[in-house]
C-alpha cells in the first residue's frame, strides 16, 4: 500500500464488494487511517466486539447477516461510531440504522472525499467531547454530574441512573453532552444536526427528534413531563430548568 503516515485511528470496514472495499480502503489509508475489511456479517459481528476500532463503516447488503442485524448486535458491546453505507432511495434504510444506533450515513454509490470529510467529522465530534464540561464539576480528575437522578462522568463517557448504569450510543452520549453545554439555553435542530453530523439542517430531517426520543427512553425521561429534556414547539430542545439548578449547585459544591 506504500508508506504513509498513519494517525492512529483503527477502522473497520464492512463490505462484501472486494473491489469497493479494496478502493475504499486504499483510500483512508493513503489518508491516514488503518483500515481492516470484513466481507461477512457474522465475521465483523466479533472483529467489532473484539478489536473495539475507533469507527465502523458498514454496508447493509451483506452475507451472513445484514447491516441492521450488526448494529443491532454489536451496539450494547460496542460504543463506538458507525457509519452506514446505504442505497440512494432506501429512506427506511437510513431511519433503521439511526434507530438501531448507527451515527450517521453515507449513500451509495461512495463519494470517497464524502466518506472521509463523514469520518473526519464523527472522530472530530468524540475528540472534542472529551473535554467539553469545563465548568461542571471535578475533584481529582473525578468528576461526577449530577442531573436530578442522572449522574454523568465525562472522563469515562458513561451515564447512570440511580447508580444503575445505561448504555448509550456515542451518537446519544454526544447528543446529551451538547444538550449540557447549553443548559438552558434552546438548542435548534440546525444547531444539534450540524454539531453531531457535520451538515445543514434541511427541514426535513427527523432523525435528531428519532434520537431526542430514544434518549429520553434511556434516561427514563417522561416525554409528557420531561424532568430532563424538554421540547420546544418549532424551535428545538433544552435541559429543564430544574436540571439546570443542579448543574448550577454542583458547579459552585467545587
Amino acid at each position: 500500500m506504500g508508506n504513509y503516515l498513519l494517525n492512529g485511528k483503527k477502522l473497520i470496514l464492512v463490505e462484501d464488494d472486494v473491489e469497493l472495499a479494496s478502493l475504499v480502503q486504499e483510500f483512508l489509508h493513503k489518508n491516514g487511517y488503518l483500515v481492516e475489511v470484513v466481507t461477512n456479517g457474522i465475521e465483523a459481528t466479533r472483529q467489532i466486539i473484539e478489536q473495539q476500532p475507533d469507527l465502523v463503516i458498514l454496508d447493509i447488503m451483506l452475507p451472513g447477516l445484514s447491516g441492521m442485524d450488526v448494529c443491532r448486535i454489536v451496539r450494547p458491546a460496542y460504543s463506538g461510531l458507525i457509519l452506514m453505507l446505504t442505497s440512494l432511495d432506501e429512506d427506511m434504510d437510513q431511519m433503521l440504522g439511526l434507530e438501531l444506533g448507527a451515527d450517521d450515513y453515507v449513500i451509495k454509490p461512495v463519494k470517497p472525499r464524502l466518506l472521509l470529510s463523514r469520518i473526519k467529522a464523527l472522530l472530530r465530534r468524540v475528540e472534542s467531547s472529551h473535554a467539553s464540561f469545563p465548568s461542571l464539576a471535578s475533584v481529582n480528575n473525578q468528576t461526577i454530574n449530577t442531573l436530578s437522578t442522572l449522574e454523568i462522568a465525562p472522563h469515562k463517557r458513561s451515564v447512570s441512573i440511580n447508580k444503575q448504569d445505561i448504555s448509550l450510543t456515542t451518537a446519544e452520549y454526544d447528543l446529551l453532552n451538547l444538550l449540557i453545554n447549553n443548559a438552558g439555553k434552546i438548542v435548534t435542530r440546525e444547531t444539534i444536526l450540524q454539531s453531531l453530523r457535520g451538515f445543514e439542517y434541511d427541514g426535513i430531517d427527523r432523525s435528531i427528534d428519532r434520537r431526542i426520543s430514544r434518549l429520553r427512553k434511556k434516561l427514563n425521561d417522561d416525554p409528557i413531563n420531561p424532568k430532563i429534556i424538554k421540547t420546544i414547539r418549532s424551535k428545538g430542545y433544552l435541559l429543564c430548568a430544574s436540571t439546570e439548578k443542579t448543574l448550577e449547585n454542583e458547579s459552585v459544591k467545587t
